[in-house]
């Protein structure tokens, strides 16, 4: 950057939007981050960072300090999120080609506890008013997005998509599904897919390691285009406990937080544990009942939740001055799956004399055990050994922060990224233990893919 960022925050008639956040979800080049009907969207790009490597978030935190110190910001609205913000998504590997990126978009809605605010960036001189920056949103909601020469992210909206009342544009009921939709195996079959289990299960009953996450990938063709805006609205209407993202083509809605920062209070939701809903279809007594019963009564999934916990809470602890977690999971209801679910909350402590950042952290947390296994270094070689997978960005950061160190960064699940107009490459992934079954864990990945699949109506 050569200019300094100016940045004017305003508040937001949240009436013109009775949808929420969902109605501004209009073009496929939106940046985005909701759940339920709050959150934060962004249009345009005032500044980026990328890196690759093993110092991807320390090299990012440092150009995200950096840009807010020297930002002129003026906010009249002041809570989290409010203020010069970047979103971002960062490569599960630091081997990995994808490039980690910090987006800084130009203009900036958001929603939270029932206020409603806009916030204008810029590099420009020229003078920023409130109707200045109402006027620039509607001039990005009126506009068609340009072509994406170079960008991952290049699907053709449907006519008539793009509005000047973002009211108008609601989260709409499932689609009907394409008839015209293709699947194809990506790095693996599922054949050897399952070798790649059985061969993890061979390791870890060699005492070498406790848990290994193996992903899979598989291609969408839909050849009457991508429409990445009404894929990421299906998600934010039918997946509403999970957090629904947009960075630069990844899209998914992810049900897991790797570290959210709210001050000096941290918090994090921690999955391990899957069972699909179509299971308890035909078995007596109510769905949760079966669901708790099979989840919460299982030692082999309990098991592998108390390493997820575990693997986070270890991590965190030298960071923070007090921790507590839930003594028992929960179980967190998805359309598509029952997962064990507990929740950590912290208390920051200072580390050389300040508080964390959310960046610092996540170089310290990722990659969880949730993603990877235990221990990291011995799990992490065997997936590279076994998956033949260059995951990119899937299940890696993906989130915000803002200029005061607040920031949401859930790990991208539930997700896929837009390889070209008319294909999708998804990605699902399954924790595997001693006690796991190739088959059991293939259909998990089916179950899995089951919202990026439904959202992109292809029938599973």
């Amino acid at each position: 950057m050569t200019s300094t960022l100016r940045t004017l925050t305003v508040p937001l008639d949240g009436e013109s939007a009775p949808e929420g956040l969902p109605s501004y979800l209009v073009r496929d080049d939106v940046l985005c981050w909701t759940r339920r009907e709050a959150g934060l969207v962004g249009f345009g790009e005032a500044a980026r960072f990328t890196a690759m490597g093993p110092d991807r978030f320390l090299e990012a935190d440092i150009w995200w300090r950096h840009l807010v110190i020297e930002a002129d910001i003026t906010d009249h609205v002041e809570c989290p999120g409010t203020g010069p913000v970047a979103f971002g998504s960062f490569a599960f590997s630091k081997a990995s080609d994808h490039e980690s990126r910090l987006i800084v978009p130009e203009i900036v809605v958001g929603v939270r506890d029932g206020r409603a605010w806009l916030t204008q960036i810029t590099a420009d001189d020229g003078e920023l008013t409130g109707a200045g920056a109402v006027a620039a949103l509607k001039g990005w909601l009126e506009s068609d997005p340009p072509p994406a020469v170079g960008s991952p992210i290049l699907g053709s909206p449907t006519d008539g998509a793009l509005t000047a009342d973002p009211a108008a544009a609601v989260v709409h009921p499932a689609p009907t599904f394409s008839q015209e939709a293709t699947l194809q195996t990506g790095s693996l079959s599922e054949e050897d897919w399952m070798d790649a289990v059985t061969a993890g299960v061979a390791e870890i009953r060699t005492g070498k390691l406790e848990k290994l996450v193996l992903a899979r990938d598989i291609v969408a063709t839909v050849p009457e285009g991508v429409n990445a805006a009404e894929v990421l609205r299906q998600l934010a209407g039918r997946y509403r406990e999970c957090w629904t993202y947009g960075v630069d083509g990844l899209v998914g809605a992810t049900p897991e937080m790797l570290i959210q920062v709210e001050g000096r209070t941290a918090q994090a939701r921690v999955l391990a544990g899957t069972l699909d809903r179509r299971d308890a279809v035909g078995e007596a007594g109510l769905p949760l009942d079966y669901a708790e019963r099979v989840l919460a009564g299982s030692e082999k999934q309990r098991h592998e939740h108390e390493i997820a916990i575990q693997s986070l809470t270890t991590q965190l602890a030298p960071f923070s001055e007090a921790m507590n977690a839930h003594d028992e999971p929960f179980i967190l209801e998805l359309p598509n799956v029952w997962h064990l679910a507990s929740d950590v909350k912290a208390e920051l402590t200072e580390v050389e004399g300040h508080v964390p950042t959310c960046l610092a952290l996540i170089n310290a947390l990722h990659p969880t055990a949730a993603v990877c296994g235990t221990p990291t270094q011995v799990a992490g070689a065997l997936i590279r050994k076994l998956e033949h997978l260059d995951r990119g960005p899937y299940a890696g950061p993906v989130g915000w922060l803002d200029a005061a160190g607040n920031g949401e960064w859930g790990i991208a699940l539930r997700g896929a990224v837009i390889e070209s107009p008319t294909t999708v490459r998804l990605y699902a992934g399954c924790g595997i233990v001693e006690g796991s079954q190739p088959e059991a864990e293939l259909a998990e990945t089916w179950a899995k893919f089951r919202p990026m699949l439904e959202s992109l109506r292809i029938s599973s």
